[in-house]
């Protein structure tokens, strides 16, 4: 292995981000506060609101513990030579350089995955059943595992060969791959809804009633072409409640988990939906694919760039370069950049979201229905109210809480 540039560069920037995070994560809990806000009274009490911090506690512990660890096992296993010795391994397995490079893969897939199944079992089976939300028996948790490891085989290795065959055979491969990647992307979203979904929860047709009916009408009020309203039987894995929309053209389908149904009223769960909508209307769906699909062609071109970089290579000890080498040391060294994508696309979907909730307190009339299912949410998953605004920057896709209940209040007081 060469300590060249590129093994400083790579180092520095995982140390870096590493301690960046463990920086956000140590302000948040700074960040905690004693006093219950008061736009949370009615759904907190002083016990709910201390377990929620505690919660909030536990999680950056964990959190902290499982990512120190991770990079500990990745710069023992990188330091020692592990990259060439599983490059020489898989050299001998096959002569073709795309069977190596899915060799190689999916053992670096499989090893990240043993590596990581202690902490998934503790999160899944100690910290979220302290706190009530785990309903995953182990059988379901041997089960969700190997679907998705068959998923990955059954769905990412043939797009994978096809990358690396790409790579290894045309002069501008970024191109084909970007082209590639971007059909599958859309069609992976396409059969996702109706194919891969139910292999992990059941889809069952909201039942006829109030609810339903209100939830149609306020889909026509919005001319939104709902063709499906499912519930999702979400209380097999855990407490925790929630909602999403799926689907292209006129098949639009919305999915309610059975928790939320159950804990939220029928004027709550028609503004949940109409903020759904809202993304529709204000396209926020189509610019998060158009925003994914020119991410995916960035990628392409600067791995292009990167392909078969005999330093890049000799960082991580591996002596003859390769297609499948040169695309794994590559993400490495994008994460950087990687790290600041997510944060870009964080603080635009903040933005989104406080779009969807102007929109679902315009379309419902009630600013007060969105507010108090918010409000809900937060108590039933113990959300952390106080988070620190670094923290926020870093991580949060949505707004904090008490920021979009302030944006909804003023709305609701403009309409009197």
């Amino acid at each position: 292995m060469e300590y060249n540039l590129y093994f400083i560069i790579i180092v520095v920037a995982l140390v870096s981000l590493y301690h960046l995070d463990l920086f956000a994560e140590l302000l948040n809990l700074k960040a905690l506060k004693p006093e219950l806000p008061e736009e949370f009274a009615d759904t907190f009490d002083a016990e709910k609101y201390e377990q929620s911090q505690e919660y909030t506690r536990d999680g950056t512990r964990f959190h902290v513990i499982s990512a120190t660890f991770s990079l500990f096992v990745f710069l023992i296993f990188w330091v020692l030579g592990g990259f060439g010795w599983l490059d020489g391994i898989v050299r001998g397995w096959s002569e073709s350089e795309v069977i190596r490079g899915l060799y190689f893969v999916a053992l670096l897939y499989f090893g990240s995955t043993i590596i990581a199944l202690p902490f998934d079992l503790y999160d899944t089976f100690v910290l979220e059943e302290k706190y009530g939300f785990n309903k995953t028996t182990p059988k379901t948790f041997v089960v969700d595992r190997l679907k998705g490891i068959l998923l990955a085989g059954v769905l990412g290795a043939p797009i994978l060969a096809l990358i690396f065959w790409f790579f290894g055979t045309f002069e501008n491969a970024w191109v084909y791959a970007w082209a590639a990647m971007t059909v599958f992307s859309l069609l992976l979203a396409y059969i996702g809804p109706k194919y891969i979904f139910p292999l992990f929860n059941k889809f069952e047709p909201l039942e006829d009633g109030e609810l339903k009916t209100s939830i149609n009408a306020m889909a026509g009020k919005c001319d939104f072409p709902l063709s499906e309203v499912s519930v999702i039987d979400g209380s097999r894995r855990s407490t925790k409640a929630n909602a999403f929309f799926a689907g292209f053209g006129k098949n639009k389908k919305i999915a309610l988990y059975d928790t939320l149904i159950e804990k939220q009223s029928t004027p709550e769960l028609v503004a949940v939906l109409a903020h759904e909508i809202g993304h529709f209307k204000k396209k926020h769906i189509v610019q998060g694919i158009a925003l994914g699909i020119v991410e995916i062609g960035v990628i392409f071109f600067l791995m292009g760039l990167f392909m078969k970089n005999e330093g890049l290579s000799a960082a991580f000890g591996v002596k003859e370069v390769s297609v499948y080498t040169s695309l794994v040391f590559f993400f490495m060294l994008f994460k950087p950049i990687e790290k600041l994508l997510s944060i870009g696309k964080s603080v635009l979907s903040r933005k989104n979201e406080f779009e969807a909730d102007a929109y679902a307190s315009e379309v419902t009339g009630e600013p007060r229905s969105l507010m108090s299912a918010l409000k809900k949410l937060s108590a039933d998953s113990l959300s952390n109210l106080t988070p620190h605004p670094f923290y926020v920057f870093m991580h949060y896709s949505h707004p904090p809480m008490l920021e979009r209940l302030s944006a909804l209040e003023k709305l609701a007081m403009q309409k009197g």
